[in-house]
């Protein structure tokens, strides 16, 4: 086995390692949905010198900081370098959706004595693993006169928390029959919310006693739910995990693990050669659609803003700007774990500690959706990875015929840029629950910053 990240840093290095960590570990138990990461990482961008592009005026030159925000849901960030944005940007692409349970427009209902919120699971998951835990709520309501309320309860200490229900093992004996996919229906993901009725009502006591909670507390009608995206996600901190506190378990790592380091990488850059791009994005869990995914047309509009500012907004000087770029498709990739390691390849895995993993392609089967990317921009990224000292890996996601997953990588190369997948390895990926390496995580961050940099 080779030296793994822990083994390449002295004392110095390995605090360093540790810093990082602890400052993720923090972001990710503040921000669990895509509009929280999109204002935390707006903030951030303004304390590092980024200004709004929609309020920008005349030529941008060399090392000026822009961002741009589409919907509260996706940041692209801009670091203009000292080459005409004609010849190509350096790009970081990540997402930052991640598996979770929604409620549904007509959520509320009482049954039995008890009120519930109904639900629909959001991306690939395995429904029984979302059962009997602690859950919390975070969202948004819009009312109709256009004002919002922003929801988060179950994060504080002294917050309540819901959850969704399990049958008790001693009356399990036909659920412990089922497949694995049916042990839990995905109907049947209903949080449990409430259970004190309304003094002197007769029908739906228990529900009508919430509603008014919910007046009182937050102003809002049971018909506002129409007009809500309220996310039912695991409560509580991201912990640091093992007894060496060597990495991290949280809620959604996947992928904000990548998109985090990869939003440090550019707020850290400083007058590059080329221009440097981070493009965060939603809806990768199910496909990048809708007008916040990666197949939107946003991000060209975005560049083709850019060119404005150059005087260049004609499709000539955008594919030029497309053609000539160069992409890291940052997610995540599956880390080797002991007790399930017959689904991998062993030589062409992901393993904890060895730094940052390069998948020259994913998809399934016959590399179904992948982007497979080209040899020769492979060998570009090797050596930008090597003239900064970056530890890095490559993988497969799964052994032939076992599996496999996507990225936005394929949907970015068929803007004509080379792109590739380059990410942090996970253990139990879309589960409630994630396991990261505190090494790894660094060494995300410095390979990112090594593309932004060394890549011409």
């Amino acid at each position: 086995m080779n030296k793994t990240v822990w083994e390449k840093y002295d004392e110095k290095g390995r605090n360093l390692i540790s810093t990082f960590g602890e400052e993720y570990r923090q972001f990710l138990s503040k921000v669990k949905t895509e509009r929280e990461f999109v204002c935390e990482g707006k903030k951030m961008a303004e304390e590092a010198g980024f200004r709004d592009l929609k309020f920008v005026t005349g030529p941008l030159k060399p090392g000026d900081r822009v961002y741009a925000v589409n919907r509260g849901k996706n940041l692209c960030l801009f670091v203009i370098g000292n080459q005409p944005l004609t010849e190509g940007m350096n790009i970081l692409g990540a997402h930052i959706d991640s598996p979770r349970m929604d409620l549904k427009q007509h959520p509320l209902y009482e049954k039995d004595g008890l009120v519930l919120l109904d639900t629909h699971y959001y991306g690939g998951i395995k429904k029984y693993q979302w059962v009997a835990r602690p859950m919390a709520l975070h969202g948004v309501v819009c009312r109709k006169d256009g004002s919002k309320v922003f929801v988060n309860i179950g994060e504080k200490p002294d917050d309540p928390v819901v959850g969704v229900s399990d049958l008790l093992i001693h009356l399990a004996a036909k659920q412990m029959e089922k497949k694995g996919s049916t042990v839990v229906e995905g109907e049947a993901l209903n949080v449990l919310a409430g259970s004190i009725p309304m003094a002197g009502e007769e029908k739906d006591p228990v529900k009508k006693y919430l509603l008014d909670l919910l007046k009182q507390e937050y102003d809002i009608e049971e018909d506002d739910f129409l007009s809500a995206e309220i996310e039912v996600v695991p409560a509580g901190e991201a912990r640091d995990y093992g007894l060496d506190r060597s990495m991290i378990l949280g809620y959604g790592h996947d992928d904000r693990v990548c998109a985090y380091t990869s939003l440090r990488a550019i707020l850290e850059m400083q007058d590059p050669e080329r221009t440097s791009c981070c493009i965060l994005t939603d809806k990768e869990e199910i496909g990048s659609v809708g007008a916040t995914g990666m197949h939107s047309r946003w991000f060209e509009m975005v560049i083709t803003s850019l060119l404005a500012h150059e005087g260049k907004a004609d499709l000539v000087h955008l594919n030029d700007t497309l053609t000539n770029s160069m992409m890291l498709s940052s997610d995540v990739s599956a880390a080797v774990d002991p007790n399930y390691e017959d689904v991998n390849d062993l030589k062409n895995a992901a393993y904890f500690g060895k730094g940052i993993v390069f998948n020259k392609y994913t998809g399934s089967r016959g590399k179904s959706g992948s982007n497979d990317a080209n040899p020769e921009f492979i060998a570009k990224v090797r050596k930008a990875m090597e003239d900064s000292d970056v530890m890095f890996q490559t993988a497969e996601l799964g052994a032939v015929d076992v599996g496999g997953g996507g990225t936005i990588a394929y949907i970015l190369a068929q803007l004509n840029m080379d792109v590739i997948d380059a990410g942090i390895a996970v253990q139990n990926m879309h589960a409630p629950c994630e396991i990261v390496s505190k090494a790894d995580v660094y060494e995300g961050y410095r390979a990112y910053k090594a593309f932004l940099t060394n890549i011409r």
